[in-house]
């Protein structure tokens, strides 16, 4: 019995240790796309589908594994009906060092008068460069609008590749 235990308390202690992430937190502040495409879908008025891309700085910064984020481009679709919309898209961000790390992201929001009043959704990690090669995690996100611009804050666990 006491045996037993022991090893039931060992299979315990490596199962938390081997899935232990690591908290991250950042706030993006992102311009207004530069690329922007919208196409009308033809079967509702006010429903298109858009692809764009927009560059981002980290006004506070993600540090995963000692390395801080800098700079980023987003790029997504959005589906787009009235004043609601669905975006899917891909972020990569580059660090301090040079190192990059890539996500994907899926949500939704709103928008008035055509410019965007919010959004929320789920992002993950899709890997990385240097450092940050096999980068595993996710988290959700919340948006603002500001100006032309949106300011994202980002939460969520991270895990790098053991080496």
């Amino acid at each position: 019995m006491r045996r037993f235990f022991l090893a039931a308390a060992v299979v315990c202690f490596c199962a938390a240790t081997v899935g232990a992430q690591t908290k991250v937190t950042g706030t993006a502040q992102c311009a207004k796309p530069e690329d922007q495409h919208a196409i009308a879908v033809g079967d509702l008025p006010d429903h298109s589908l858009v692809v764009e891309q927009a560059k981002c700085a980290w006004t506070k910064p993600m540090e995963i594994g000692g390395d801080k984020s800098k700079e980023g481009v987003s790029t997504a679709t959005d589906d787009v009906s009235g004043s609601a919309f669905r975006t899917r898209g891909f972020h990569v961000s580059t660090m301090e060092s040079g190192d990059k790390f890539f996500v994907w992201f899926q949500g939704s929001g709103t928008t008035k008068d055509g410019k965007l009043e919010g959004q929320k959704g789920n992002w993950g990690f899709t890997g990385g460069t240097g450092k940050l090669k096999g980068l595993k995690g996710k988290g959700t996100f919340s948006c603002t609008a500001s100006g032309d611009a949106m300011t994202c804050e980002v939460e969520g666990e991270y895990e790098l590749a053991k080496k």
